[in-house]
């Protein structure tokens, strides 16, 4: 019985993490990792540097961005 509750509680505390990385704008590399893994294998991942550049060029529009900024 705690073997299933250990298990739910910190399948919870992952999701509940990844939910807060979200809101603030943290882009989750671990589950980007995972993704390339299980669906990609030929492809190599980016690194962390180069996952978070993405995720902020993305987000941010990178070098491609109008304004005064």
């Amino acid at each position: 019985m705690f073997t299933n509750l250990g298990a739910a509680t910190g399948k919870a505390g992952r999701y509940l993490g990844q939910t807060l990385r979200l809101m603030v704008g943290v882009p989750d590399y671990e589950n980007y990792v995972a993704h390339m893994r299980r669906t990609h294998p030929d492809q190599t991942p980016m690194t962390y540097e180069e996952f978070f550049r993405e995720r902020q060029d993305a987000r941010y529009g990178g070098k491609k961005r109008l304004g005064c900024c």
